[in-house]
């Protein structure tokens, strides 16, 4: 059967990643790539303490997770963030996908936090997903190695780089929502606004798909953080 590789992005995640990195031993997970982009905190230490593979390099997360990519050992990789923890059995729900012979796909989506409104982001989000069975970094995304290969990995954007995948993975193959749900960090939302921060992802998004460079929407975005 498939064996699965983990590939998580990292700068200064201390706060999230032991219970990252355990969730993904607890979900079968084969082997655990820390990709990290110079982080100054404990960031590293912990991820070696954990048994991860640390590679380190340039902090754009396009790079962060292609890096990961060539260094991983199996064929399903697992794209996860550091503040994502995957559920139980979520390793074989991948496998299963992998060897069925669906290329791409993601998980359904909550939030830790125990926020009404990210209770409704998550809705519209796992809505959206069903549709058009495209899920973005945050629904943890998983690849078939040739797949990836034949799409180019994640374009090197400095944002938009999972949208992109994406889109292109839903194009070229067969992609699928699995029938698990990931749980992952909603802080941005709550520091920022649940109103305010799906404003600014979607007008990100619609300027994207108006031809605005992916370098000057990460300044804008940056800017309205």
């Amino acid at each position: 059967m498939t064996g699965v590789s983990a590939i998580i992005p990292t700068l200064n995640e201390a706060a999230h990643l032991a219970a990252t990195i355990d969730a993904a031993r607890d979900a079968g997970v084969d082997e655990i790539i820390v990709s990290d982009g110079g982080s100054v905190d404990p960031t590293v230490e912990i991820a070696r303490s954990l048994g991860a593979r640390v590679i380190t390099g340039e902090r754009v997360r396009a790079r962060q997770l292609n890096r990961g990519a060539e260094e991983a050992s199996h064929d399903a990789l697992l794209f996860l963030h550091a503040d994502t923890l995957l559920p139980h059995g979520a390793a074989d729900a991948i496998r299963r996908a992998i060897d069925a012979g669906l290329e791409f796909g993601g998980f359904r989506i909550a939030f830790i936090e125990p926020h009404f409104r990210l209770r409704y982001v998550a809705f519209l989000v796992n809505a959206r997903t069903r549709m058009t069975r495209a899920p973005w970094g945050d629904q943890a995304q998983f690849a078939r190695r040739d797949a990836f290969a034949r799409a180019g990995g994640y374009p090197d954007f400095p944002i938009m780089e999972d949208y992109e995948l994406a889109r292109r993975m839903s194009r070229a193959g067969r992609t699928t929502l699995l029938p698990l749900t990931v749980r992952t960090s909603g802080r941005r939302f709550l520091s920022n606004g649940v109103v305010r921060t799906s404003i600014v992802n979607w007008t990100v998004i619609a300027a994207y798909h108006l031809g605005v460079s992916p370098e000057r929407l990460a300044k804008w975005y940056r800017g309205v953080r």
